[in-house]
C-alpha cells in the first residue's frame, strides 16, 4: 500500500487595506484619470485644433484663387496705390476677441486705389489673403474678429472700422499666436523691410515691415487707428495719415496678457 502524500492547500490571504491606503489609491487612480484627460485637452488644443484650422484655411485659399482666376504672384507689383482721405478711427474700447458688429464702410478710397467706395465684405466672409514669405505664411482674411467664427478656422481677422487693403489709413488684422491654426505664431521674427501682399479679387497689394511693438495693453486701441500709434507705449507708432497695415496677436506665447504688433506700409499695388 502507498503511502498518500498530504497535500497542503493554500489559501489566498486576503489584506484588508485601512481607510487611509483606499483613501490614497483612489486619489492615485482619480490623478491618472485626470492627467489622461488633461493630456488629451493638450493634444487637441495643440495638435489637432491646428490640423483642423489649418487645412480648412488652406482650402479656403485655394477656393478664393479658383474664384479670381490664376493664382497670384506675389512676388509681382506695380504702380502706387492712390486712396481718399483716412477712414473713421477704430472704435474698439479693448482687443477682445468680439467686436462691435457695425457694418460700416471704412475709408473712401476703393480697393483699386481710386475714389470709389469699395463694397464692405459681408461679416465672417473671407474675401482677401494675406501671404508673409518670411514665416511661410498663406491665410484667409475675414472679415470681423469674431473668435468662434473667424479666428477659430485658422483666418485672419480684419478690425471692422479699419481700412480696407489699398486705402489710405490702417488696414488692421488679428491672428492667433497658438492653437486653431496659429497663423501669426512667428510674427515676431519679422524685421523692418519684409514683405507681406495682401491679394484680393480686384489688386494684390505690397506692404513693407516697418516698426513693431513687442508688448503692450489689451485695451491699446491705438495701434489699429488710422493713424496708429500706442496710447500705451509713448513713441512706438506713426504721427502722420499713410497706408499702413497692422498685424496683431497674443503675447508671451500660450497666454492673451498683452499684445504685439507689427506694423507696415503700402509700397505698390497692381490689378489682377
Amino acid at each position: 500500500m502507498r503511502d498518500r502524500v498530504p497535500v497542503v492547500q493554500h489559501g489566498r490571504r486576503r489584506t484588508r487595506r485601512g481607510p487611509a491606503a483606499r483613501l490614497l489609491w483612489n486619489g492615485a487612480e482619480v490623478a491618472v484619470t485626470l492627467g489622461l484627460v488633461l493630456l488629451l485637452l493638450v493634444a487637441h488644443q495643440l495638435w489637432w485644433t491646428n490640423r483642423q484650422a489649418r487645412a480648412a484655411a488652406e482650402r479656403t485659399v485655394e477656393a478664393l484663387e479658383r474664384e479670381w482666376g490664376e493664382p497670384g504672384d506675389p512676388s509681382a507689383s506695380s504702380g502706387t496705390g492712390e486712396g481718399g482721405g483716412p477712414p473713421r478711427e477704430a472704435s474698439v474700447g479693448s482687443w477682445a476677441e468680439e467686436a462691435p458688429r457695425v457694418p460700416e464702410s471704412s475709408g473712401s478710397g476703393g480697393p483699386d486705389g481710386g475714389n470709389s467706395r469699395a463694397p464692405h465684405p459681408r461679416w465672417d466672409q473671407a474675401y482677401a489673403v494675406l501671404r508673409i514669405p518670411r514665416i511661410g505664411i498663406r491665410v484667409p482674411v475675414a472679415e470681423g474678429i469674431s473668435k468662434s467664427a473667424v479666428l477659430n478656422k485658422g483666418y485672419v481677422g480684419h478690425y471692422p472700422r479699419t481700412a480696407q487693403p489699398g486705402q489710405a489709413g490702417n488696414f488692421a488684422v488679428a491672428g492667433h499666436r497658438n492653437t486653431h491654426g496659429e497663423p501669426f505664431r512667428y510674427i515676431n521674427r519679422l524685421r523692418n523691410g519684409d514683405e507681406l501682399t495682401v491679394e484680393t479679387k480686384s489688386a494684390r497689394y505690397t506692404y513693407v515691415v516697418d516698426k513693431a511693438l513687442a508688448q503692450t495693453s489689451a485695451r491699446d486701441g491705438g495701434v489699429i487707428r488710422s493713424v496708429p500709434r500706442s496710447e500705451v507705449r509713448k513713441g512706438y507708432g506713426y504721427t502722420e495719415p499713410g497706408f499702413y497695415i497692422t498685424l496683431t496677436t497674443c503675447t508671451p506665447e500660450y497666454t492673451s496678457k498683452y499684445r504685439l504688433a507689427v506694423w507696415g506700409k503700402l509700397r505698390s499695388m497692381s490689378p489682377r
